[in-house]
């Protein structure tokens, strides 16, 4: 865990976005790589209605804005003991942090609370980059002030892909955790997935995890998954993203989604 992709925005997750990059930061000696994209393609391609005249004042007014905020941050982060660089190009913020993570090993997001109904709510892109980028997603509620990079870490497991993905993707992370449960939700359909496959495979990497049957009590299963989260006192989850298509997760719901909307701790998330 040594290259942590930042999504730099000003927006009302920046403040917890920095805390989390800066923490797991100093627990793993890493280096945070700062990705500022500036919407000017988006504001040009999307005035076709005559409002063309007024685009060189509205990208003017962006890029100030933007030039601006990159000043406050560098200032910031030149006052904190932690390596940086700072990368700045226009174009949508997915795009461009889905074309860093080639050479990353995290990348912190904010996870929205509800809908964005304002220009200071957070960017819905987890669900996107978890499923496009080459590296795991932190994403980090804006509530969240600090990341328990030493904490209490609960990783949800079923066997699939996807939790095989987001397991693999922490072990950096596990590594420094003081405690590592790993939970799966009983489910009578899945009987037949190997439940000690992720304690035994933390264990190769000398990371000592407890397994959970946990029940589900004709739940649904993020119920019973936030439920074990509340429990245990995770500080931080572990899990597989969409499992399901998205379309299909869109229609019928899903653990996924439904942790996306209402987790109170940092997701680190891969597909």
């Amino acid at each position: 865990m040594k290259t942590i992709l930042l999504h730099i925005h000003d927006d009302l997750g920046a403040e917890s976005r920095l805390q989390a990059a800066l923490d797991t930061a100093r627990a793993h000696d890493a280096h945070i790589r700062c990705i500022q994209m500036t919407p000017v393609p988006d504001m040009l391609a999307a005035d076709i209605y005559g409002g063309a005249g007024y685009a060189p004042s509205i990208v003017a007014e962006l890029r100030e804005h933007d030039e601006a905020y990159r000043a406050k941050m560098e200032a910031r982060l030149a006052r904190e003991d932690v390596a940086w660089d700072w990368q700045q190009a226009d174009g949508d913020s997915l795009g461009g942090l889905i074309g860093a993570s080639i050479l990353a090993d995290l990348i912190v997001v904010t996870l929205p609370e509800g809908g964005r109904t304002g220009v200071d709510d957070p960017l819905a892109i987890v669900p996107d980059l978890a499923l496009a980028a080459r590296a795991p997603v932190l994403a980090v509620p804006p509530a969240v002030k600090t990341f328990a990079a030493t904490g209490r870490a609960l990783v949800a497991w079923d066997g699939s892909a996807e939790a095989g993905a987001a397991l693999r993707a922490s072990v950096p992370l596990l590594k420094r955790a003081s405690t590592v449960d790993v939970v799966t939700i009983e489910e009578a359909d899945k009987a037949h997935f190997p439940a000690g496959a992720a304690p035994e495979y933390l264990a190769r990497h000398g990371i000592g995890a407890q397994w959970h049957s946990w029940p589900r009590k004709s739940r649904a299963i993020d119920v019973a998954l936030a439920e074990a989260v509340d429990n245990l006192a995770a500080d931080w989850v572990v899990m597989g993203a969409f499992g399901h298509s998205r379309l299909r997760e869109f229609v019928f719901g899903g653990v996924t989604r439904a942790m996306l909307r209402g987790a109170q701790v940092p997701l680190l998330l891969a597909h």
